[in-house]
């Protein structure tokens, strides 16, 4: 029985991963352009992998025994791994709809002027 509920762990812990494709589909489908559907989308791509972590021991509380205790710690981990792999399409998405401060000219406000060396004047003769 313990084995069972291991192998049924490891489908609940990669399942996250098996949508991955079809998520960075829907993300590309909406374009990087400020929408009120790609930022729905954005959302719920955020959305999804932060709950599931928090609800991480829920998930797997009954498929947990004293037989499989150390076991479950390593399908916990693959667990954690897919869902960040989701937030981290949803970075991707971020960056791409241009919205992750990410160039020189985002911090522009706390960029110093820069002091010319020398300079160079015209004189009309």
């Amino acid at each position: 029985m313990d084995t069972l509920k291991l192998k049924k762990a490891w489908e609940l812990a990669i399942a996250p991963a098996k949508q991955l494709p079809m998520n960075a589909i829907g993300m590309y489908m909406t374009g990087n352009s400020l929408q009120i559907f790609s930022i729905m989308m954005v959302f719920m791509l955020f959305k999804g992998p932060i709950e599931a972590v928090f609800r991480i021991n829920s998930t797997f509380s009954r498929l947990e025994t004293e037989g499989n205790r150390q076991q479950m710690v390593l399908v916990k981990l693959a667990f954690v791994g897919c869902n960040l792999l989701a937030l981290a399409l949803g970075v991707w998405k971020v960056n791409g709809m241009g919205l992750l401060p990410t160039t020189r000219s985002d911090w522009l406000a706390w960029e110093t002027a820069r002091e010319p060396l020398e300079r160079a004047y015209y004189v009309p003769s």
